[in-house]
């Protein structure tokens, strides 16, 4: 009885060194995908932490599959969300326990984006044809993300892949056919490293192909537009007071004044201001009339309408027809979810503003210098089809943000990187425009041409041409590529249930 016990006690022993190691190893490779983002942007990193995560995948048992998805997502939103922490310690006046704990919340929360994903994927797909049903069921994970809960769409793994050989897949089918080809690299990488050499073949076909595709989908539709991008450089802890609100006047007003006369449109970024649109009527008056003959000024402020409802808005000054109100907002950030419950109970709820009112989902662009200029303010810009849905009527794209919130974390970094995604995926140039960085002129094929320091006040000025016709990401959005992750997750399904057939015949035979 006793050498009974001690063989069992020698036999789960292996098994909890090894449930132990797939998880640091899940760790790691989310850490990894962090590091193959902006500002690391080792993009080859990406496939690598696919093939990490998929590795001995089928041997796990769906429980043990959900623990290693979940030890992923772990390790990527606790590295490369860390910025978090710094909104909430340092903009919200919460302390560093408290911040620490939020954080964690939110990253154990979001980690079940994998980990729900990965349970399912083990118990209803078999070991045929894995290496793409896994990687279906990755970019289904992401859709997921995308939408759920209002959505969070950070750190896609397709986001990687701006600068890498596959960025001309991008125009095509966005930022989530980019995770599928980067997640089919790592799953086709762990197969060709079984000796299963035939998969060299598909592996070279994916990273060979956008050598022939278009360089470019869409063409100038007139000629380059002056603009200066102003940053103000505004403590944030200090913008919503009365002081704050004095020097954001002074600094904006003063920096518009400076800029060279052949400017055709200035821009100010997201709520550069701190004051309602009624409340700095005279000031938008006195800078529009001291502004020079042809130049125009686009501004990100907060607006009051009659009903009293709040919106976060884009107006213009000069020749400018139209507006844009912000559609997707940020929770905790624009409004309380769970108002009644929530509100005064930590200071990291009690928002400096009242709650906003999202816009419209469909709205014209701003006509402005003679283009059509599509809209996305700070936090839309991570969403590729509402930014594709702007760009089908725009020839120019602009994305005014405040990304103090960040402090000198890598979010700005991550988040320039996805504006960057967004201009390629469209074919369109981009404007952005930041309160203290980084702000960039991005050109329609997603490089950046000029970009201005961080953490300090400066303007940056420059060209931006805007450009005409339809990639076929913009034509159909995101659709197509969550289609195809969807059918390759079901081809997974349909041969494990013909497998279990087989199997029940067998055993009546």
């Amino acid at each position: 009885m006793d050498s009974v016990k001690q063989t069992e006690k020698s036999a789960i022993f292996p098994e909890r060194v090894s449930l132990i190691f797939g998880c640091l190893v899940a760790l790691a490779a989310g850490v990894l995908t962090t590091l193959s983002a902006a500002p690391f942007s080792l993009w080859w990193l990406g496939p690598v932490a696919v093939g990490l995560v998929y590795w001995k995948i089928h041997s796990l048992t769906p429980a043990m599959a959900a623990l290693r998805g979940w030890c992923y997502g772990v390790g990527l939103f606790g590295s490369g969300s860390s910025w978090v922490f710094v909104a909430i310690h340092d903009y919200s006046n919460t302390g560093a326990p408290l911040a620490l704990l939020l954080t964690i919340l939110f990253v154990t929360v979001l980690a079940l984006f994998f980990a729900v994903p990965f349970g399912l994927y083990r118990r209803i797909t078999g070991p045929r044809l894995a290496f793409l049903s896994f990687a279906g069921v990755w970019v289904v994970s992401e859709w997921l993300r995308t939408w759920l809960f209002t959505g969070f769409p950070w750190l896609l793994l397709g986001t990687s892949q701006i600068d890498s050989p596959l960025a001309p897949w991008a125009p095509i089918g966005g930022v989530y056919l980019l995770s599928l080809i980067t997640a089919l690299t790592g799953t086709l990488g762990v197969e060709l490293l079984r000796r299963r050499w035939w998969f060299s073949v598909p592996i070279a076909v994916l990273w060979l192909v956008p050598f022939v595709l278009p360089n470019q989908w869409t063409t100038p539709a007139g000629e380059p537009i002056h603009v200066a991008l102003l940053q103000g450089n505004l403590d944030q802890n200090i913008k919503w007071s009365a002081q704050g609100q004095r020097e954001s006047i002074n600094i904006y007003t003063s920096m518009t004044r400076e800029q060279p006369s052949d400017i055709d449109l200035i821009v100010w970024p997201e709520v550069a201001l701190p004051l309602f649109e009624q409340e700095a009527q005279l000031t938008l008056e006195r800078v529009a009339s001291d502004l020079s003959p042809g130049t125009n000024l686009l501004t990100g402020i907060l607006q009051r309408d009659g009903e009293g409802l709040y919106y976060n808005s884009v107006i213009g000054l000069g020749d400018v027809q139209g507006q844009y109100r912000k559609a997707h907002l940020v929770p905790f950030g624009e409004y309380l979810p769970l108002k009644s419950l929530l509100a005064g109970t930590i200071a990291f709820f009690d928002l400096p503003t009242p709650s906003m009112t999202p816009g419209p989902d469909e709205q014209p662009p701003i006509h402005v210098a003679g283009t059509s200029i599509g809209n996305a303010i700070c936090y839309e810009i991570i969403f590729a089809d509402r930014v594709a849905q702007q760009a089908r009527n725009a020839e120019l794209l602009l994305t005014v943000s405040n990304d103090t919130w960040f402090g000198r974390s890598i979010g700005p970094h991550q988040h320039l990187q996805m504006a960057r995604l967004r201009a390629l995926e469209n074919g369109r140039s981009l404007i952005r425009a930041t309160s203290n960085g980084v702000t960039a002129l991005i050109d329609s094929q997603g490089r950046i041409t000029a970009s201005a320091p961080q953490f300090e006040k400066t303007s940056l000025t420059g060209e931006v041409t805007p450009m005409q016709g339809l990639t076929p990401f913009t034509r159909t959005g995101s659709g197509p590529a969550w289609l195809l992750a969807a059918l390759l997750t079901l081809l997974g399904l349909q041969l494990n249930v013909s497998r279990s057939q087989d199997n029940t015949l067998d055993e009546k035979e």
